[in-house]
C-alpha cells in the first residue's frame, strides 16, 4: 500500500511542478513542457491531439487524473514501439494487423 501511495504522491508532485500557473490543471504548453522533459520529442500537432483526447471538460486543460493517464499511455505505447524499432531509427514498418495487435496487446 505504501508503494501505491508513494507513487501517487510522486504523480501529485510532478503535476504541481508542471502546473506553472497553479490552476489545478495543465494547459497545452504545460503538458508539452512536461512530456518533453520526460524525454519525448513530439510535434505541436501531436500535443493538440493529446489535448483533444484528455481534455474531458472541454476547457483546454487536463486534470490531474487525465495527466497521469496521458503520461502512462505515452510511456506504455513508446515501450511497445521501441520493441519493434530494433534499429532505433524512430521508424517501424508494420502491417495494419500488427499495428492493431501492438495497440490492443499493450497493457495500460
Amino acid at each position: 500500500s505504501s508503494g501505491i501511495n508513494a507513487e501517487y504522491g510522486d504523480w501529485q508532485n510532478t503535476f504541481r511542478y508542471y502546473d506553472r500557473d497553479n490552476s489545478g490543471s495543465i494547459d497545452q504548453a504545460e503538458l508539452q513542457t512536461a512530456i518533453t522533459s520526460f524525454g519525448y520529442n513530439l510535434s505541436p500537432r501531436f500535443y493538440s491531439t493529446l489535448m483533444r483526447k484528455f481534455d474531458r471538460a472541454g476547457n483546454k486543460t487536463i486534470t490531474f487524473d487525465d495527466f497521469i493517464q496521458c503520461c502512462v499511455l505515452i510511456q506504455t505505447l513508446s515501450v511497445a514501439f521501441q520493441r519493434k524499432d530494433t534499429s532505433r531509427s524512430g521508424r517501424i514498418t508494420i502491417t495494419y494487423e500488427e499495428f492493431m495487435d501492438l495497440v490492443f496487446s499493450t497493457k495500460v
